[in-house]
């Protein structure tokens, strides 16, 4: 009963696919339960992904906010702006998580940020600290850290067995966005 009136801590991680759609049906399942769910995504800019255009269609109680450029980060030399909006990503994730109006926050691709080194660990653990009780926070992104790993209830990695990407097929709409 702690945890649950504590809220619980979420990872998906892994070099497969499926960790942010994992974190949707997540959202999914709160959402028919009636709670209100907010994501922000890490290293997205594009409008254009399908949970987007459905959340703004269809699903009134899912706030999904992009904050990223379209395209790439160069992990070896990130823009300016990459490391800007990666910050500007983790207010916005701290705001939603203690703001009082969402049951379920996800903070989708920030260890993908982390990884990068966009945003400092110090500084996402320091927001991990600020959840209010009954609030559940999912973070997604490959190459979760230790610390993050060690905080979580529940750690899910996902592992990429094959990929539709090795015999030649692009990305795809409805699938990969």
């Amino acid at each position: 009963m702690a945890r649950e009136k504590n809220g619980l801590l979420m990872v998906y991680t892994g070099d497969g696919k499926g960790k942010t759609t994992a974190a949707l049906g997540l959202a999914l399942r709160a959402i028919g339960h009636g709670k209100k769910v907010y994501m922000v995504q890490f290293m997205k800019g594009s409008r254009t992904y399908g949970e987007i255009l459905a959340a703004e269609r269809y699903l009134p109680h899912l706030t999904i906010v992009p904050s990223g450029r379209t395209g790439f980060v160069n992990r070896q030399n990130p823009d300016s702006e990459d490391i800007r909006l990666a910050g500007q990503a983790l207010e916005l994730g701290r705001e939603a998580l203690t703001s009082g109006n969402y049951q379920l926050v996800i903070w989708d691709e920030v260890n993908v940020a982390l990884d990068y080194g966009l945003i400092g660990l110090k500084d996402v653990l320091a927001a991990l600290e600020q959840r209010p009780d009954g609030v559940d926070l999912v973070l997604t992104g490959r190459n979760a850290p230790e610390e993050v790993i060690t905080r979580a209830d529940l750690v899910s990695e996902v592992r990429q067995v094959k990929h539709h990407y090795e015999g030649g097929v692009q990305a795809k709409a409805g699938i990969e966005y």
